[in-house]
């Protein structure tokens, strides 16, 4: 056999595992611990979403590390929440439908990346007026939605609620904010509500 035909041969033999690492998720199927892992090695879409938020956690790795000022910070914050995220995720092991929670917990990650580092431009903007708050809003459209809520120098990044909620959203340790239901109404993280008027 000369060396084109081994070659060929060697490459033809690949094939099926190189077939089956585009399927599978970011992680190492052989190392999966958690009821979730085990979970997403098994259903092929979660695999792909698994990878879908690995190529997007490391794209907003690269945007942290490329901003102009506090970029080691952006970035060892962003790794650090990847991490609880992680955890977060493994604990769906206590709802009653484990792969809805899984499901979930990817699809408000990737909309809050997204959101955060403005990944994407934004699908809409609006200025909104609340009681003594002015906030200007940003939606992204990812498959759950995600938002990004600026109020002077603060910034508040959230995500669609669940998938039967278009426009509930959640703002990390900020509340609320629900959009499209009449007027826009944005809760504290005690859940008092209050009404917006749209600028």
């Amino acid at each position: 056999m000369n060396m084109r035909s081994l070659s060929i041969l060697t490459c033809l033999a690949l094939v099926p595992a190189i077939g089956l690492a585009q399927e599978g998720p970011s992680f190492d199927c052989a190392q999966a611990e958690s009821s979730a892992e085990k979970l997403i090695c098994e259903d092929t879409e979660l695999a792909a979403l698994d990878r879908r938020l690995a190529d997007r956690f490391a794209a907003a790795v690269t945007a942290a590390q490329s901003l102009d000022v506090g970029a080691d910070e952006t970035t060892d914050t962003l790794r650090a929440m990847q991490r609880g995220w992680i955890s977060g995720r493994d604990e769906c092991w206590k709802e009653p439908d484990l792969r809805a929670c899984v499901k979930s917990e990817y699809l408000q990650r990737e909309a809050e990346l997204v959101a955060e580092l403005m990944l994407e431009p934004p699908s809409q903007t609006l200025e909104l007026v609340c009681g003594q708050r002015a906030l200007t809003v940003d939606t992204f459209a990812t498959e759950f939605s995600g938002i990004r809520v600026e109020e002077g120098d603060s910034v508040y990044i959230g995500a669609q609620f669940a998938a039967d909620t278009p426009g509930t959203y959640y703002l990390r340790s900020a509340g609320g904010l629900v959009m499209g239901d009449g007027a826009p109404r944005v809760s504290d993280v005690y859940g008092k509500e209050t009404t917006c008027e749209i600028r």
